[in-house]
């Protein structure tokens, strides 16, 4: 009877078979789809035109490395070849590795990246900055994308309320370049998202190799809308993402950048309320407070014509007063004023005893020399006149 054995026996077998007849040996080939979890160890495909194998190297070797493995690096890897029998996986466990140069796909990307970026193509002043309140997403992508669902489901998570505008495209094979771009004009004409989201999950080189597309970078620069790329992991770097307005680690990632927490919008909205509510109160009070000081400044049009008459009635005793004071010292100066006269007044002298003489023309005499015997004078008394004549001179001792 024919001997059954298990498939883990099976395995080993093989494991053995393989490990023996292959020995430690050089390998050369480029590095693809590097995966670094958080164990320390290192998984990546080593390729070339004809083929791909699965690769590990563990954290204790990789240590040795005094540089770091990028994607698309002709490496030569000194390994052993073995079998993974949890998984009855093929793969290469890999001891060492050495630089020989870079993949013919990663120079392609290279160049590319180069003449781009001479042109002005990555510039950061021709990048547009993202909305911060976005009406709606548009996402360009496969329909069948995992990343898809990914998007909608962050986006739903986020902000239900954000309509998101999906325009399908294919994101791997041969002339998925030309469709994506197609759709990021077709989006960009149709102007009906605020902003655009470029996604796909990871892969190897070859998988993201539509997104290394020239036509694709053009379009992205060429939308009236800004562009989003998450394409890949974090550690995944194509030319779309060089050209986008902003660059996403996974499309995950890019759908939280576009989408405001809707919880967080409502936090700032109540926060702006309360704050709108505090200003209000707040001018209401200062108001209220500036009625009242008006309101202490008022005075009834009744009491200020009272307070006018009593204003009037002050005034009027105040002039009667000093009218009365004011004749008081009119009367008082008229009575000096005719005291001073009355001394001067010829009558007054004449009444004490005194006469005026006067020539034939009406001159005051004031001496003798003034008229000769024979003239008639005039003589002005108290009370009366006196006519005469002159018959002798005499003349005095000043004269």
């Amino acid at each position: 009877m024919e001997s059954v054995i298990s498939v883990s026996e099976l395995l080993r077998s093989v494991r053995d078979l393989i490990e023996r007849r292959f020995p430690l040996a050089w390998v050369r080939g480029e590095l693809s789809n590097l995966s670094r979890p958080a164990s320390g160890h290192c998984y990546f495909t080593l390729k070339d035109a004809g083929g791909q194998v699965d690769c590990v190297m563990f954290r204790s070797r990789l240590q040795a490395l005094d540089w770091e493995p990028g994607e698309g690096m002709l490496v030569e890897a000194r390994a052993l070849p073995t079998l993974y029998e949890p998984r009855g996986r093929f793969q290469l466990s890999v001891e060492a590795l050495r630089r020989t140069g870079l993949g013919p796909l990663y120079e392609r990307f290279l160049r590319l990246k180069e003449r781009l970026e001479r042109e002005g193509l990555f510039d950061a002043a021709v990048k547009r900055a993202l909305p911060a309140l976005p009406r709606r997403i548009g996402v360009v992508t496969s329909l069948r994308a995992a990343a898809l669902h990914d998007v909608l489901t962050t986006l739903a998570r986020r902000n239900s309320s954000i309509p998101v505008i999906v325009y399908p495209a294919p994101v791997q094979g041969e002339g998925a370049g030309e469709r994506i771009a197609t759709a990021i004009a077709a989006a960009s004409r149709r102007a009906e998202c605020d902003v655009l989201l470029l996604v796909r999950g990871g892969g190897s080189i070859e998988d993201l190799w539509q997104f290394n597309q020239e036509s694709v970078a053009r379009a992205i620069r060429a939308s009236r809308i800004p562009v989003v790329v998450g394409v890949g992991h974090e550690s995944d770097f194509t030319i779309a993402d060089f050209a986008a307005d902003c660059r996403a680690p996974t499309p995950t990632a890019a759908a939280e950048l576009v989408s405001p927490p809707r919880a967080e919008l409502l936090a700032r909205v109540a926060q702006c309320a309360r704050r709108a509510s505090r200003e209000m109160r707040r001018a209401l009070e200062y108001a209220m407070q500036a009625l009242d000081a008006c309101a202490r400044r008022l005075v009834h049009p009744a009491e200020r014509l009272r307070a006018h008459a009593s204003l009037v009635a002050q005034l009027t005793a105040r002039l009667g007063l000093a009218f009365a004071h004011r004749l008081q010292g009119c009367d008082a100066e008229l009575r000096r004023l005719q005291a001073a006269l009355a001394t001067l007044d010829p009558q007054a002298v004449l009444a004490r005893g005194y006469s005026i003489s006067y020539d034939g023309d009406g001159r005051v005499l004031r001496e003798a020399a003034q008229v000769r015997a024979g003239e008639r004078i005039r003589t002005t008394l108290a009370r009366g006149e006196i006519e005469s004549e002159v018959k002798a001179i005499k003349r005095g001792a000043s004269g």
